[in-house]
């Protein structure tokens, strides 16, 4: 695998298996990554260390994973010039639509890309870390084509009903 430039950060330890999906994509694309788990509300001061040194260990991407008061992204984004990408983790309370509203509401001059609820999204998250990684990295964004042209070709196999 090659040097890790996404890192992955999640809210808690329960969040791994909504996050299998994107730790599986990246491997599939081959771009390595790093996981840690820190909590915006009870590490803030590991959190904000985390995202300040991302660039100088060569992270180009940070996805961050969070349910509830899902303020992780948004603390990491506040203190890194790296583009954040946030996955809403899905509740139980309310199905995920508290952590959706606080990833995606974040205020002018703090952006955070933000992803679909739940596995899908982890997904995506690491097909659109891709993407960005990939607008400097021909390879990579090579890989991403044909990924879409597999994508394409699959639903146009399944389109004929017989």
């Amino acid at each position: 695998m090659e040097t890790k430039r996404v890192l992955i950060v999640m809210g808690s330890r329960s969040d791994l298996p909504s996050m299998e999906g994107c730790m599986k994509q990246l491997d599939d694309f081959q771009v390595g990554y790093e996981v840690r788990v820190l909590s915006a509300h009870r590490t803030p001061e590991a959190v904000l260390e985390l995202s300040k040194t991302a660039c100088e260990r060569g992270i180009q991407v940070i996805i961050a994973a969070a349910g509830g008061a899902a303020h992780l992204a948004g603390v990491l984004a506040s203190s890194t010039p790296l583009p954040v990408i946030g996955i809403p983790i899905q509740t139980s309370a309310l199905g995920g639509l508290d952590s959706l509203l606080s990833t995606v509401q974040m205020p002018q001059g703090v952006p955070v890309a933000t992803v679909a609820i739940g596995k899908s999204g982890a997904r995506n998250a690491a097909i659109l870390a891709c993407q960005m990684i990939g607008l400097n990295d021909k390879s990579l964004q090579d890989k991403i084509v044909e990924f879409k042209k597999e994508q394409a070709q699959k639903v146009l196999e399944q389109s004929i009903v017989e």
